[in-house]
């Protein structure tokens, strides 16, 4: 299997998506994750190379999964229907996608990410 990707979505139908489309381009899918609790618990428990995270699950951020990626150096990318400016700090400079998402997109960036272009 490819690299780890922690799928971080509270949208059941956008989460299964995700991890089809991410598992399609060859990366192993970790989750869904579908709350903060379930997110660090996976991050804990299962680990990951890299993430995709919902910023807005049900009434709270993943706010503290940035958090604990960074902490890690675990590069990630966000899905979200947030203006650029209205993120919290700790998602600055991160790739921003948009609903609805472009799979492709997601996997190229991720690949960049962890650079894996080359191979």
């Amino acid at each position: 299997m490819g690299k780890r990707i922690l799928i971080v979505e509270d949208n059941a139908l956008l989460a299964l998506e995700l991890g089809q489309g991410l598992e399609d381009a060859g990366f192993e899918a970790v989750g869904p994750a579908m709350s903060v609790e379930q997110a660090l618990s996976l991050l804990e428990t299962r680990g990951c190379d890299a993430a995709v995270l919902d910023i807005n699950l049900r009434g709270e951020t993943s706010e503290p999964v940035a958090h604990g990626l960074r902490a890690r150096s675990i590069p990630f990318v966000t899905i979200t229907g947030y203006a650029q400016g209205q993120l919290p700090a700790v998602f600055e400079g991160v790739p921003s996608f948009t609903k609805p998402v472009m799979l492709p997109l997601v996997a190229a960036e991720l690949r960049h990410r962890l650079d894996l272009d080359a191979g």
